[in-house]
């Protein structure tokens, strides 16, 4: 597998769980005041996904020149 493949499935895994964990604070928001603790914890989780999301996307268009 070349290093432009192995991006596009780091991509893909990324994105599924960026996507899980922004269903997860959907459903902790709708929750709301139950469970108000886990926000911090949730939104953290998020932002990560996110942003390693977002340098694997940047590194994609890198290689794709």
């Amino acid at each position: 597998m070349d290093e432009k493949e192995a991006l596009k499935q780091e991509i893909k895994k990324l994105n599924a769980q960026a996507t899980q964990l922004k269903m997860d604070l959907h459903d902790l928001a709708e929750e709301l005041p139950v469970g108000w603790e886990r926000i911090p914890e949730v939104a953290e989780k998020t932002f990560k996904a996110y942003q390693q999301l977002t340098v694997a996307r940047r590194r994609l268009a890198a290689a794709d020149g």
